[in-house]
C-alpha cells in the first residue's frame, strides 16, 4: 500500500472542444474563485499527454477534496480527467487516474 501522504496537490484537466469552449471557462473560473484554485490557460490544442483541448485547475489535497464532488454535480456534461501529483508522473497519468464522465486513451509516451 502507498501512503496517501506522499501527494503533494492534484490536477484536474477540464476538455472542451469550440462548441464546450465558454461552458469550459465558465466551470474552470467558478471552481478557481470558489475553491481557491489556481486556473491553467484555456489550451486550444492537445497538450502533453491530453488529447483534447483543455483547462488545467491545480488544487492542495484539501481543495480537491471538496473540488472532486462539486466537479461531479456541476462538469455540465464535460469530462474531467483528474489525478495526483507524486512525483512520478507516469503512475500519476495512468495508474491514479480519476475520470468524470467517459475516459480517454491519453498519450503517456512523453513520460517515458
Amino acid at each position: 500500500m502507498q501512503d496517501a501522504a506522499k501527494i503533494t496537490g492534484y490536477h484536474a484537466h477540464v476538455y472542451f472542444d469550440a462548441d464546450t469552449r465558454e461552458t469550459a471557462r465558465a466551470l474552470c473560473e467558478a471552481a478557481a474563485e470558489r475553491f481557491g484554485l489556481v486556473m491553467g490557460r484555456m489550451h486550444e490544442r492537445p497538450v502533453g499527454p491530453h488529447p483534447m483541448w483543455s483547462c488545467q485547475l491545480a488544487a492542495t489535497p484539501a481543495q480537491f477534496a471538496r473540488l472532486l464532488p462539486w466537479l461531479a454535480l456541476n462538469r455540465g456534461g464535460l469530462v474531467v480527467f483528474a489525478h495526483p501529483e507524486t512525483g512520478d508522473d507516469l503512475a500519476d497519468h495512468r495508474d491514479h487516474a480519476i475520470w468524470l464522465g467517459t475516459g480517454l486513451p491519453l498519450d503517456l509516451s512523453i513520460f517515458g
